[in-house]
């Protein structure tokens, strides 16, 4: 045991001894207690005006250790002890700050990086055929079996998004025109603008977790809080370099009494579904872009309208509203719960932290702060194994289909630093009851221990969701 013990309490015999010499000391440990057993090595030839230094070279003492400990996060027990109590398989341990992104990307396989025409296409084959099957579910299925027609034609859809996102990072063709087009169609049935996405996305990858050091405070926020109770995600991702998610400010939080109840139902019940105002605040505002991007982000809205409005009056000309619900809008929000779901999952845990631009280390956002998540093999499938995540921003380059090869490589060279789950229901509580306001030490702060009169949706959750995994 590591001890610290201050000079003054060392106490020897007689009021007036002052040892002179060079000591040594010796430490004898028991939990708790440290012996320490000072040895006086005399000087040839010094003597003190008054006193001889006692011909007894050693005393036992007893003095109370201050133990130096480990950091929690360095210790394999407490990982081990977050991991159980958080519904992870494991906590990996922090990367060194030596480590650069390089280094991790240049012990994955070459092959991984190989864009395969036929697997590209294979990929759009399932997408189109599991989205036809599930409109053809919805059409035949009794009322009570629509939920279940609903979730799979959802699913089938969110792999409409991973073609568009493979196009995005120039991991589905050789052919950069054939990408655009791929990847604008992809979107189209989710009303998707594909470049303003891209853009955005892009912006997600450069800089995972990380937080602007030019505005801590949302000052902005106060003259449009009506607005920002509607919609409290304009003001939360302005704070973020990362266009993704991220916590809340405790500034914005206390700003306004109704915009504090709209940010706690949205990141508590409402949270698998936020992608929406994401959507909606990210994708089609000409403000957030810059002038070189304007020409393609206008073709791409454009599309999206123009499918809106071919597209959405003959659905209700041939089925009324009522089938437009049926069959774009249920699908459609069920994509949104996917979305929502693998976003939350790949970047927040209680133990994942923002940092400030300053302080931030690509190597560490993309490696310790990505989560690989398991999920149903049928939900890996149709949506072409977006949730194998962590080598996606190792490298987004690497195509869908080569993800699993590169997480296994990263398993063998870099398993220790890896945070891994299997999804379950203690997951998904701990992200909707803990993850909400940003806190420096702790990372999060939960909204009930804020606000707990008004956190009642949080306090809900905690008792309705299970926690098993």
């Amino acid at each position: 045991m590591a001890c610290r013990v201050a000079d003054s309490m060392f106490l020897f015999m007689g009021p007036h001894q002052k040892p002179s010499g060079s000591h040594k000391i010796l430490a004898h440990c028991s939990p708790g207690v440290c012996y320490l057993k000072r040895d006086i090595v005399i000087q040839k030839g010094i003597r003190h005006q008054q006193f001889l230094l006692p011909k007894r070279k050693s005393r036992l003492i007893q003095a109370v250790a201050i133990p130096v400990v480990p950091s929690p996060a360095d210790t394999v027990e407490y990982r081990k002890q977050l991991a159980e109590s958080y519904g992870f398989k494991q906590i990996g341990e922090p990367l060194p700050d030596n480590i650069k992104i390089k280094d991790i990307i240049n012990t994955l396989p070459k092959k991984v990086f190989e864009i395969d025409d036929v697997k590209a296409w294979k990929s759009v084959l399932i997408s189109v055929t599991s989205y036809a099957l599930g409109l053809l579910m919805i059409s035949k299925a009794p009322w009570y079996l629509l939920p279940l027609a609903w979730a799979w034609t959802g699913t089938a859809a969110t792999g409409f998004f991973v073609i568009g996102h493979d196009c995005a990072h120039k991991a589905f063709s050789s052919n950069k025109l054939v990408e655009d087009i791929v990847g604008t169609l992809a979107f189209l049935p989710l009303i998707y603008p594909y470049e303003p996405w891209r853009f955005k996305h892009d912006q997600h990858h450069a800089k995972t977790n990380m937080f602007t050091t030019s505005m801590k405070l949302p000052f902005l926020l106060l003259p449009f809080s009506k607005i920002s109770s509607l919609f409290p995600l304009v003001f939360i991702f302005r704070l973020s370099e990362d266009t993704a998610w991220h916590p809340v400010w405790k500034e914005e939080f206390d700003s306004s009494p109704i915009l504090r109840k709209a940010i706690i139902i949205g990141y508590g019940p409402l949270r698998p579904w936020m992608s929406i105002a994401h959507w909606l605040m990210w994708h089609f505002n000409l403000n957030k872009f810059r002038p070189s991007e304007l020409k393609r982000v206008k073709i791409s809205l454009a599309c999206v309208f123009a499918f809106i409005a071919i597209g959405w009056p003959l659905i209700i000309y041939k089925m009324g509203i009522m089938g437009w619900v049926k069959f774009w809008l249920m699908p459609w929000l069920g994509y949104h719960f996917w979305m929502s779901v693998f976003t939350m999952v790949h970047h927040t845990a209680p133990h994942i932290p923002f940092k400030y631009s300053n302080e931030w280390n690509a190597a560490q956002a993309q490696l310790n702060g990505t989560i690989h998540c398991d999920y149903p093999r049928w939900v890996e499938i149709l949506c072409h194994d977006i949730s194998v995540h962590i080598p996606h921003h190792i490298s987004p380059r690497i195509p869908s289909y080569n993800l699993r090869a590169a997480h296994k490589s990263l398993q063998e060279n870099w398993g220790k630093y890896l945070n891994e789950a299997t999804w379950n229901w203690r997951l998904m509580k701990t992200i909707l009851t803990e993850c909400h306001v940003y806190d420096q030490e702790q990372n999060y702060v939960p909204f009930d221990k804020l606000a707990p009169e008004e956190s009642q949706p949080i306090t809900f959750l905690r008792k309705a969701l299970p926690d098993y995994t």
